[in-house]
């Protein structure tokens, strides 16, 4: 018996198949793209003030922060009052219908309030706003 070979059956490797796991991704993916909602922040902590007249903000506006410290934030990028003014005429120059948000911390201090208004004004943005809570 020496002529004889005995061969064990070769054993096929377990394979995942990856079609149906990238449909399950791209529909989990779809899911989660549509379900979220996406919103706009300053970048900093501001604690604002409560008002019965308060309605909701425009996507298209550009958001500026005061903080209670006194600092000023475009694009969760801090500003001062000569950048915010130029920051404040390049994009009223590309949008010249967009519209500014002040959110100032109901802390900070008024005559910063003042200056970026001020600001506003002088880069030309025609509508100013001032962020504030619902009661």
């Amino acid at each position: 018996m020496a002529g004889i070979e005995w061969r064990r059956p070769r054993k096929e490797g377990a394979t995942v198949e990856m079609g149906p796991l990238m449909d399950i991704v791209f529909i989990l993916l779809i899911f989660f793209v549509v379900t979220s909602t996406f919103t706009r922040e300053t970048g900093v902590d501001v604690s604002k003030p409560q008002a019965q007249s308060a309605s909701e903000l425009r996507a298209e506006s550009i958001l500026i922060a005061i903080t209670r410290e006194g600092t000023i934030h475009v694009n969760e990028r801090e500003v001062d009052l000569a950048a915010l003014k130029d920051v404040l005429e390049q994009s009223v120059a590309r949008a010249p219908e967009r519209e500014a948000i002040v959110i100032a911390d109901e802390s900070a201090p008024t005559g910063r309030l003042v200056q970026v208004i001020d600001a506003c004004t002088l880069a030309r943005v025609k509508k100013v706003s001032l962020a504030a809570q619902v009661r």
